[in-house]
């Protein structure tokens, strides 16, 4: 997948979220297992990154479709706060 130059630049800096990837395809991660990652490992400060870059909205139903499933990969508190969150926060 082909990133803008702000994102390259966030998945290097945040590239330890994603460990199970190797280092020469991290650039080449989609947006739904960077979502992932960064909403379940993340902190605060990479979480709005990510909603800055990608945009809530698009954050939002990203994580809407992942945990739509029977399961996913999310940490069960991690789910029920964005859960919350976007609840609150996406219109």
């Amino acid at each position: 997948m082909e990133h803008n130059s702000e994102l390259n630049k966030f998945i290097q800096e945040n590239s330890f979220l994603f460990w199970w990837i190797k280092p020469e395809e991290k650039m080449n991660i989609s947006t739904n297992a960077l979502v992932e990652a960064v909403l379940n490992y993340g902190n605060e400060t990479s979480v709005k990154k990510l909603l800055d870059l990608i945009g809530i909205k698009e954050v939002a139903d990203i994580f809407h479709r992942q945990i739509s499933g029977k399961r996913s990969n999310y940490h069960q508190r991690t789910k029920h706060f964005f859960q919350l969150y976007f609840k609150k926060h996406v219109q």
